[in-house]
């Protein structure tokens, strides 16, 4: 079977086939060798002028609202013409599959994208209506004769109180993430010590801990500086700090034990922060750095956590170029890595 791949062979081939044909027939006819041989000659000339013309017509015509519709706007004959040149119709199938396969994957995104907006939105409105009821309801009973009764007045007053604060860590962490998002192109990049960053965020927490007995060790921070400097915001990656932290303290058990590690990885330095708490489920480690994921959701606003806390980690550490991950074993603890780019000490000095 004769694979035909462009234009100019299909109508080689329709021009072949005419002057065979003619040939033929004038054979039959007892014409002499040399007029059929002009005349066949003649007749695969213009038969192929011909087809190769209607041909090119014909796959304009068919390709033109095509290309229209790749290009987003009308397309003139002439470009057809000129696009089709020096292709094969292979070629030009492969070129329109890629177009698709590559909207295909578009449409994809912002279905997903789409998705991930509604859901986002709902999330944040059910975060924000639950104080905004509790507070409904404290308000109203204190104004329904609550206010003057002694032994509800306070009470109610301080539960407002809280969900109010709630909600501004809601509204504060919210805006954070809005911060991050749209300026993370402008940190301020810095060589610092981070086991002396952990140190310093490590004591500021330790009245939070000890309030469940919890004991923070900032391992290599005995003696500072140490050999561990990075080159990141320092700014960010303290908030980084605080927010692993204050999760280890918050998810952690009662008398526990809250460490942060270091590791020199070559060109980057490793930090781990690892607790003996709750840990989490394997269903739930895909998710957990997701905006408002909660594996608890009771005791996570129990807790008083806004569920953006390991969302605002994910976008700094990603923001710095980096990567973070964590392992977790329920009834055993969490650990958090991350990595940071290395400073080598001679460039410090």
């Amino acid at each position: 079977m004769v694979h035909i791949k462009t234009k100019e062979g299909a109508s080689l081939w329709i021009a072949l086939l005419a002057a065979l044909l003619v040939a033929a027939v004038m054979t039959l006819l007892d014409v002499v060798w040399w007029s059929i041989l002009c005349t066949a000659a003649g007749v695969f000339v213009v038969v192929a002028l011909v087809a190769l013309f209607i041909i090119r017509k014909y796959v304009a015509y068919k390709l033109k609202p095509i290309y229209s519709i790749v290009l987003s706007r009308d397309v003139h004959t002439r470009e057809i013409f000129s696009e089709l040149q020096d292709k094969k119709v292979e070629n030009i199938g492969e070129e329109l599959s890629a177009w698709a396969d590559t909207n295909d994957k578009e449409i994809a995104r912002l279905k997903e994208a789409e998705q991930f907006r509604k859901q986002y939105l709902g999330n944040v409105a059910h975060e924000l209506k639950t104080p905004i009821f509790n507070i409904q309801g404290y308000i109203s009973t204190l104004l329904d004769g609550g206010l003057e009764d002694e032994l509800i007045n306070r009470k109610y007053l301080e539960r407002a109180e809280k969900s109010i604060d709630r909600l501004i860590n809601i509204v504060n962490d919210l805006d954070t993430i809005a911060k991050l998002e749209s300026s993370m192109n402008k940190l301020d990049m810095e060589k610092f010590d981070v086991v002396a960053l952990a140190k310093e965020i490590a004591e500021q927490a330790e009245m939070e801990a000890d309030k469940k007995g919890i004991r923070i060790s900032v391992k290599g921070a005995d003696n500072l500086p140490s050999p561990f400097w990075v080159m990141a915001d320092k700014h960010y990656i303290g908030q980084v700090f605080v927010n692993l932290i204050i999760n280890s303290i918050r998810y952690g058990k009662e008398n526990g034990q809250t460490r942060i590690r270091f590791r020199d990885m070559l060109d980057k330095i490793l930090v781990e922060v690892e607790d003996n708490g709750l840990g989490i489920g394997k269903e739930d480690l895909p998710r957990v750095f997701e905006r408002f994921y909660r594996t608890d959701k009771g005791r996570s606003r129990e807790q008083g956590g806004t569920g953006l806390g390991l969302a605002i980690v994910k976008h700094i550490i990603e923001a710095h170029g980096e990567r973070i991950t964590v392992r977790s074993e329920p009834g055993v603890g969490s650990t958090f890595s991350f990595t940071l780019k290395k400073v080598n000490l001679q460039d410090i000095k």
